[in-house]
């Protein structure tokens, strides 16, 4: 049941904060637009940033190594190294 309820929370965060999510994604993705990025990708950059950035019980480096994980289980050969730069550049701006 917990689980049902973390990913709950997860979901709100990102409803709630989901435009200053966005904007740091565009930010640090250097010339990648939201709507190029794979759905998959997107999904996860918003996930993890929602962690590092709001949910202070999961360390960033956590957020962004499942993050990592699950984008070269799941998407593009490319796309692991994009979300672990994206996401390290948001975790360092939440500093």
């Amino acid at each position: 049941m917990g689980s049902w309820l973390y990913a709950r929370e997860i979901t709100d965060g990102v409803h709630d904060h989901g435009e200053e999510i966005d904007a740091l994604i565009v930010k640090y993705a250097e010339g990648w637009s939201l709507e190029r990025m794979p759905h998959v990708d997107r999904a996860l950059l918003r996930l993890a940033s929602w962690e590092i950035l709001y949910n202070d019980e999961v360390p960033a480096a956590v957020a962004i190594t499942e993050a990592v994980l699950l984008a070269q289980e799941y998407s593009t050969d490319d796309s692991s190294r994009f979300i672990n730069g994206v996401l390290g550049n948001i975790a360092t701006h939440a500093e």
